[in-house]
Formats: C-alpha cells, sequence, structure tokens
C-alpha cells in the first residue's frame, strides 16, 4: 500500500474567513510544510492558480499539490455546464499532475455564512430531487475519472450531504464510481462514525480529511445557534491526537481496507490562536504512529 500525507493550508489561513492568518505569506507556509514532514498540500487562497508560476513554487520547496476544493453547483445547473465551469481548475491540477478532484455542493450551501446561519439547521434536498442530483454527479465523476484523477466528494455541515441519512443518499443515487472524501471531522458531527463508513463503503473511500473534534464546545455551539465558522474559531475542531475521537479504530478500517492514497491533516481553527505549525506536527505525528501500528504504513 501507499499511503502519503498531506496537509490542509487552512490551518494557516483560513479561506472562508480570510482575516484568519491573512498575514501569512504562501512562503512560511509552505516552509512549514515541508520541515514538518509532508508529502504534499491542498490548494488554498494564497496559492497562485497560475501553474507555470505555481509548478516552481511547489519544485522549490518538494512538495506536491494534492488536490483543491471545488465548489459545484449541480443542484442549479446540469453536468455538462458544470463540467465546463470546473475545466480551469481541472486544468491546474493536471498541470501540478495531482491525483485527485475534490467537489463539494454549494449551490444552497450555508457553512461560509458567519452570522446568518447556525450549526442546528442546514439545507435539506427533497427526496425527489436525488436522483437529478445522483445522475449529475454521476456525469462529472465519469468526466473526473476518464481524465486521471479520482473524483471526491466531499460531505460537510452546511450542505445537503450532512448527516448519516444523507450520506446514504447519497450513495444510493450515485454510482459507485462517485468517490467520497472522508472527512472525520464533518462526519462525526453529522452524526456518521468513520469507521462505519470504510466498512460499509470502502470502495468509495477516496480520499481522506483527518481532524479531530471537541465534542463538548460542539454541543455548546450547536444548543446555542452558533453558526459553523464562529464554531471554528471558538475551536470546535483540532488536530489528530488533540481532540475526543480515538484514532487507533480509523487507522486499522484503513489498513484493513487496503486504503492506498493521501490521508490530509485538517487542524481548522483561529492561527492567532492555535499554531497551525505545532498542531499540524502533532497530528502528523499522532497518525503515523498510528499507523505503523495499525501496518498501515
Amino acid at each position: 500500500m501507499t499511503i502519503r500525507w498531506g496537509v490542509s493550508p487552512i490551518a494557516w489561513c483560513n479561506d472562508d474567513m480570510r482575516e484568519l492568518g491573512g498575514d501569512t505569506t504562501l512562503d512560511a507556509l509552505l516552509a512549514d510544510v515541508r520541515d514538518i514532514g509532508f508529502d504534499g498540500v491542498e490548494l488554498g487562497n494564497k496559492f497562485p492558480r497560475d501553474p507555470e508560476v505555481l509548478a516552481p513554487i511547489m519544485v522549490n520547496y518538494g512538495l506536491d499539490i494534492v488536490g483543491g476544493w471545488y465548489s459545484s453547483n449541480l443542484l442549479v445547473r446540469d453536468a455538462d455546464a458544470e463540467i465546463e465551469a470546473l475545466s480551469k481548475h481541472l486544468a491546474l491540477l493536471e498541470y501540478m499532475d495531482s491525483s485527485v478532484f475534490i467537489l463539494a455542493e454549494t449551490s444552497n450551501a450555508v457553512h461560509c455564512d458567519r452570522y446568518g446561519s447556525r450549526l442546528d439547521t442546514h439545507p435539506v434536498l427533497p427526496a425527489a430531487d436525488w436522483k437529478l442530483f445522483g445522475e449529475r454527479l454521476d456525469t462529472v465523476a465519469c468526466f473526473i475519472n476518464d481524465r486521471g484523477l479520482r473524483f471526491a466528494y466531499h460531505h460537510h455541515l452546511g450542505t445537503v450531504v450532512e448527516t448519516k441519512d444523507e450520506l446514504e443518499r447519497f450513495f444510493d443515487a450515485t454510482g459507485d464510481h462517485v468517490g467520497l472524501v472522508l472527512d472525520t471531522g464533518h462526519a462525526l458531527f453529522g452524526g456518521i462514525e468513520p469507521v462505519d463508513v470504510i466498512k460499509a463503503r470502502p470502495e468509495r473511500v477516496a480520499h481522506v480529511h483527518c481532524k479531530d473534534v471537541r465534542t463538548a464546545k460542539y454541543d455548546e455551539f450547536r444548543a446555542n445557534g452558533t453558526s459553523f465558522l464562529n464554531g471554528v474559531v471558538g475551536g470546535m475542531f483540532t488536530t489528530p491526537g488533540d481532540g475526543d475521537y480515538d484514532y487507533a479504530p480509523f487507522m486499522r478500517a484503513l489498513a484493513d481496507m487496503h486504503y492506498s492514497g493521501w490521508i490530509v491533516i485538517e487542524a481548522e481553527q483561529d492561527p492567532a490562536i492555535a499554531n497551525p505549525r505545532d498542531y499540524s506536527q502533532l497530528g502528523l505525528d499522532t497518525l503515523k504512529r498510528l499507523a505503523r501500528e495499525e501496518a498501515l504504513v
């Protein structure tokens, strides 16, 4: 098996709240990522989108571009229009020799609304709309997979794929070629046990995001009507090894399914409070140790 270790730049520079880490330079971010010992990093707002500019930067730091978030609008436009819209992002990933294409449906998402949304409310897709949504995802996924990248759908709080029932609807509405970003933090706060997903749907696990959770904070924020972004600022997420989730069974389940691909650490916090280098180092050290113990690497 081949496991590669990546990190999300969101610990250094938040895409949805750019004031968090806004003064952090790309050079400082990449120097940390390299020095911690990661193999690659996902895209973020600090990264140039011109491949001829980005490629030499990444070569200089000896890091790969793992992939990067793409916001789809498949609830309001057809698959052909979506494929046209994503073409520039895909071309960048192809130029950078990335292996995964991460997509999340955001046409009616609320997680980016810091002051007008609540953790206890999210958009719900009517039962009659799942068929068309699934067909459009099937078409886009086939296109991406045929180009040589893994298509990986990102379930996420504040979107139409948040809960356990919605994840099952997603699986039922799409074919096995529609892969999943299994995100431990979003799974747990959506009422989903990540290990159960691996055991039930190993063929769907195309990409892995690992962040830890502080359940008491989340429960408090949810009860108080706090938004997702304010929950992030308040510390409901942290890095593996610093929260409530026991990652040993999770890593064992990945080993049992013979997972091969990226494991990305995503410590989604306020960098002014949680030093991104320290927390990302803790996350990598924790998961590497468990991976060795579970014979994943």
